[in-house]
């Protein structure tokens, strides 16, 4: 399948990880050329590629909700929900826009530009849909940076006071904002991510399964339980703050490896409550400039994209 013939999320369904992995090659090729000729976000959309087709690989997009934090995240996301052929238009006059637009898409379910708004809307969305009797999942995304807005963490204590709402919070942790991260809710989330014992589960412990005869170089489901368990085990602190806010935390897990994606999503839609799933990624992923100069290649203008547009992927 070509990228162009997406033209629902729920097309993802059934695809291979080789196949998601073609179109997420085709979302970066795609992305880098729109903001090279038009201007753009750049670094911020080609970090969230495995994350969103993983993401949406767990969901029916015709009744579950997702909101995005900072819309120009969401490039991806556009280009797989009908945006493809007329992408070229972005933030032009009555084009494609820059941030999400429910006047745009059925798919984007809250107006977000900057920031920190994407748990308040969701837990709302959750809690109406509880009131109403209706089911359906309501997952939040949002960036390190936008989690220390006063608004997040307004929602991150309401959300914990409700055990009984479910409320997916998927943390898209790559150490940025525009520029690196200050303050102490970044410093936590660094120690997790650093932490040594977290990096040898997740370094090691797959490829060693991958290793067994049995399992064939595919990471099923069950091991990516036994590793969350290994954590809780092995780094007692890791997610501590998030628990004692009344949440049930996974991670920290790759954002760029689309098995360890699905496995950990298909997992935490099974626990009740509100849940944190705790995304590692690169800004700017899959294109080696912009991995290199995080806070340069954040956003770009036409004139700027002259420099950078003729490098390959």
């Amino acid at each position: 399948m070509h990228l162009s013939e997406l033209t629902h999320p729920n097309q993802l369904h059934g695809l291979s990880i080789q196949q998601l992995k073609q179109i997420a090659l085709q979302i970066r090729e795609k992305h880098l050329e729109t903001v090279a000729t038009y201007g753009g976000h750049l670094g911020p959309g080609l970090g969230v590629v495995e994350l969103t087709l993983g993401l949406y690989q767990t969901l029916d997009l015709d009744r579950d909700k997702v909101i995005w934090d900072v819309g120009h995240q969401a490039y991806p996301h556009k280009l797989i929900t009908g945006r493809y052929n007329n992408f070229s238009t972005l933030r032009q006059k009555s084009g494609v826009a820059g941030y999400l637009k429910r006047c745009e898409s059925q798919f984007d379910h809250f107006g977000a530009g900057h920031a920190s708004t994407s748990i308040s809307a969701g837990l709302g969305m959750a809690l109406a849909r509880d009131l109403k009797g209706e089911k359906f999942k309501v997952v939040s995304v949002i960036g390190d940076g936008a989690l220390t807005g006063g608004m997040a963490l307004e929602a991150i204590n309401h959300a914990g006071h409700m055990p009984k709402t479910n409320l997916l919070v998927v943390l898209n942790d790559n150490e940025m904002s525009i520029s690196p991260n200050v303050g102490a809710i970044p410093r936590y989330l660094n120690k997790i991510r650093l932490s040594p014992p977290m990096q040898f589960l997740t370094d090691n412990l797959e490829e060693q399964v991958k290793n067994l005869p049995f399992v064939g170089g595919t990471l099923p489901p069950e091991i990516t339980r036994i590793k969350e368990g290994m954590k809780r085990l092995a780094v007692p602190k890791v997610g501590a703050v998030f628990e004692e806010l009344g949440f049930t935390y996974m991670g920290p897990i790759d954002g760029h490896n689309l098995e360890e994606l699905i496995a950990t999503f298909h997992l935490a839609h099974q626990h009740p409550g509100p849940v944190l799933v705790h995304v590692a990624t690169v800004k700017g992923k899959g294109y080696a400039i912009a991995e290199q100069d995080q806070v340069g290649y954040h956003a770009q203008s036409p004139l700027q994209s002259g420099n950078w547009q003729g490098h390959a992927l």
